[in-house]
């Protein structure tokens, strides 16, 4: 009973699938370049049919291969057709630029799948069946990742130009310069030198190359025969195949590379296929064993995989697809449709598989869907993985610190500083030293102190245009110790640079290690000695008038009141007894004459022989004593001070004063921050100033601070130059002790330690400062080199010391 039981069953299921073939066809286009995709297309379809689990191998796959010569529309056709009229069920190949058209054409038509590892295609098609991801999204996440503002775009025309405008897009969204090179034209290596060339000479460093395998080595070999693979350069492959490359010699010479993915090495299918690749035979599959895996074949082995997985799934859904009788004329007008085709479509684009290239599904129009791009950079030790990207999480960076601790520790840290007094200098015998222990000085210790807390080697490198950095106007290029960092010269930059907006937006600073602002340098005034008048310079010009005004409206008022009171009006007794019947009018002491000599006689603290007897005449006279006392007592105590001590009297006190002259000429340091803070300014004073500094002939910009200082001591008193408050104090310090800081600050700001933009030192270095800084060592280190080795005593130069006479305000 069992056994009729189970032999029924077996024929139930066996009759419940009898219209689905035992054995699919499938076609194959391969170009004369595609090889190697070959042998991983004819391995996959073995390893298939060779799998003993009949319930993932239900039916045997059979191919039919084309090879085209060439990509004619002719001989396309002739080959597509071949395979139609043999009845495949769907077709796996190759298309270039020629051959796409007629491809899709044919496929549309007459409802025929085509699997393809070829480029994506930018139109919507149906019957494309696309295993390549498209790379657009991966591109522009890397460039806003690396913060790229200008770069050279290479690309090739046979790949589409939905990347081209993905760029420019997002070009003019971002505000970015972007230089379009289109290379698939090219077929003589000497023009790609050429554009490389034409690059260097804007001083273009960072570039973007769009193109196959083929294209990128040959154009990379022009990068390594020009030299243009130095520090500074930076290149990204927009290509799946990144270890296909052959990058070893252009990250010699210290450029950075970075690229993109498909393949994961750590993937189990990726490892167990590799294992049977390399022991196949070489002469029934070529290129399998001594030849790096290409990524396209890896895709072409995922196609094979996609292809028996929706005919599996067809299987299971009991769709007849069985192809019965002719197959039909490709070229029949009307064209006559497949009615099954439909059915094989939906299926492709409804399997959801793990392959060599990671999650495999498609949307609606046969594109990659919900797939993941590994992100690589050219190490010393070779390519790294230094991150992903996917559609839903964009780009995600796996690099931890310590591995970036690491790849620091493995090679001496450039980094670039500026000879400028206390913040480096050569020590006197620095002839006989080398490397770093030739320089000594505020940031040479601070680098020093950065280096043991971040724990790296590194190398002092000065500057060699000797400027800070500024951007030209017209080339748009950057120099001094920006241009250093920003075209990768130099991996920190530790000097008096001042953070500022457009330094901020190309690299990266770290807390401020000193604060600071922009003040007015002029030479020391000569000191006046005391003259025949310098008793009237304790009291101010307006105090002494006050005073005489003052002396004789007492006196005015004195003899009025005295003329107004009967107290005033007396006889003596000498007089009241000579006549007592007419006795003499009665006289008064303050006339006006004996009033101002009262006023005198009190201010003089002599006193005198009358005195007041009226009530209101011994008022004035006291508010007269209590006034004298104050300024009597406040002019002698300056007057000694004044006939003692050297005074200096300075033509300018302030920014305002400098505005508003024309005798003494003022300026600042070329390519640095305070001419950018002028250049900038909105205040009415300041932009006055600038319109100055800009016409002034002869140029009042000095390259170097020394020039600007010397100038100062040359001048005369006819020149100012506007600095940073610390150069300023340093070098009020120093010999000749003959220049001088008026007025307050102009701004304030902050120097900090420069990093490129992403720098893998950047968080490192920033600790480092806050660290020292909470330590006490930067103070430690100002004190240092600023006051402890002065020369110009306690004092220094400055005229904050020096007496000033009493004005209406001091009183």
């Amino acid at each position: 009973m069992a056994q009729s039981v189970f032999l029924f069953l077996l024929w139930f299921f066996d009759s419940s699938l009898a219209g689905f073939p035992n054995q699919i066809n499938i076609g194959g286009l391969f170009m004369r370049s595609t090889v190697q995709e070959h042998s991983a297309f004819r391995f996959a379809v073995q390893l298939y049919n060779t799998n003993q689990n009949m319930t993932e191998k239900p039916f045997h796959l059979n191919y039919n291969v084309d090879n085209l010569e060439s990509s004619n529309s002719f001989a396309v056709t002739h080959a597509f057709c071949s395979q139609f009229s043999r009845g495949v069920y769907a077709i796996f190949g190759f298309y270039d630029k020629k051959s796409m058209n007629t491809l899709t054409s044919f496929c549309g038509a007459l409802h025929t799948s085509f699997i393809t590892p070829s480029y994506p295609i930018d139109s919507d098609v149906q019957f494309v069946i696309q295993m390549r991801p498209a790379l657009k999204g991966a591109v522009l996440s890397l460039l806003s990742r690396y913060k790229w503002q200008r770069f050279v775009y290479l690309y090739d025309t046979d790949r589409g130009y939905s990347m081209l405008q993905a760029i420019m897009e997002a070009a003019v969204a971002n505000n970015w310069q972007v230089t379009a090179r289109s290379v698939g034209s090219i077929t003589d290596p000497q023009e790609y030198r050429r554009i490389i060339e034409e690059m260097d000479r804007r001083q273009e460093k960072r570039y973007l190359i769009d193109c196959e395998v083929d294209r990128i080595n040959v154009i990379l070999e022009q990068v390594v025969t020009l030299e243009k693979n130095s520090r500074g350069y930076h290149y990204i492959i927009a290509n799946l195949g990144f270890t296909n490359v052959s990058l070893d010699k252009v990250a010699l010479g210290g450029a950075n590379i970075s690229g993109f993915q498909i393949i994961n090495p750590e993937n189990p299918i990726v490892q167990q296929f590799l294992q049977r690749w390399d022991r196949l035979d070489e002469r029934e599959f070529p290129e399998a064993r001594n030849t790096p895996l290409k990524y396209t074949s890896a895709l072409s082995y995922d196609a094979i995989l996609v292809i028996a997985e929706a005919f599996r799934y067809l299987r299971r859904q009991r769709v007849d697809v069985s192809r019965r009788g002719s197959a039909g004329d490709c070229l029949a007008n009307p064209a006559v449709p497949w009615s099954q085709g439909i059915d094989i479509e939906r299926a492709l684009k409804t399997v959801q598989v793990q392959g060599m290239t990671g999650n495999i599904q498609f949307d609606s129009f046969g594109r990659r869907s919900n797939y993941t791009i590994d992100v690589y950079e050219m190490k010393t030790g070779g390519p790294r993985k230094v991150g992903y990207w996917n559609e839903y999480e964009r780009f995600v960076s796996i690099m931890d610190q310590q591995l970036t601790n690491d790849t620091v520790e493995n090679r001496t840290i450039v980094v670039t500083t500026i000879m400028e007094a206390p913040y480096v200098m050569y020590k006197k015998n620095h002839m006989h030293l080398e490397g770093n222990e030739k320089y000594e000085g505020y940031c040479v210790d601070l680098a020093s102190e950065i280096a043991k807390h971040v724990g790296i080697k590194y190398q002092l490198s000065i500057v060699m245009d000797g400027k800070y950095g500024a951007r030209d106007p017209e080339t748009k290029t950057w120099n001094g110790m920006v241009g250093e960092l920003v075209y990768g010269r130099a991996d920190i930059a530790v000097a008096p640079l001042t953070i500022t907006l457009v330094r901020e937006e190309v690299i990266d600073f770290s807390k401020p290690f000193m604060s600071l602002g922009i003040s007015i340098m002029i030479k020391k005034p000569q000191k006046s000695k005391p003259g025949v008048f310098s008793f009237l310079d304790p009291l101010a010009y307006e105090i002494w008038m006050c005073i005489v005004f003052a002396y004789i409206g007492v006196s005015v008022v004195l003899f009025l009141v005295s003329r107004f009171s009967p107290y005033e009006w007396h006889l003596d007794e000498q007089d009241e007894t000579k006549d007592p019947q007419t006795p003499p009018d009665p006289p008064n002491d303050f006339g006006i004459f004996n009033s101002l000599w009262f006023s005198l006689g009190a201010f003089m603290q002599q006193g005198c022989d009358i005195s007041p007897r009226s009530l209101s005449g011994r008022i004035v006279g006291g508010v007269w004593w209590f006034f004298t006392l104050i300024i009597i007592s406040s002019y002698t105590a300056n007057l000694a001070a004044f006939l003692t001590v050297e005074r200096m009297v300075s033509p300018i006190e302030s920014a305002e004063d400098l505005a508003k002259q024309t005798e003494i000429a003022y300026g600042t340091l070329d390519s640095g921050s305070t001419k950018e803070f002028f250049r900038r300014s909105k205040i009415a004073v300041y932009e006055k100033m600038w319109s100055y500094m800009k016409s002034a002939e002869p140029s009042v910009f000095a390259k170097t601070t020394p020039d600007g200082v010397a100038r100062v001591r040359k001048s005369k008193g006819k020149f100012a130059f506007l600095l940073e408050s610390t150069m300023n104090e340093y070098i009020e310090q120093r010999k000749p002790c003959d220049t001088m800081k008026v007025g307050g600050n102009l701004d304030s700001k902050g120097y900090g330690v420069a990093t490129p933009k992403g720098s893998a030192l950047r968080n490192a270095v920033n600790l480092a400062v806050l660290k020292l800084n909470e330590q006490g060592l930067l103070d430690k280190l100002k004190n240092k080199w600023w006051y402890d080795k002065g020369e110009c005593g306690s004092g220094g130069g400055d005229s904050k010391n020096s007496c000033k006479p009493c004005s209406i305000e001091t009183q």
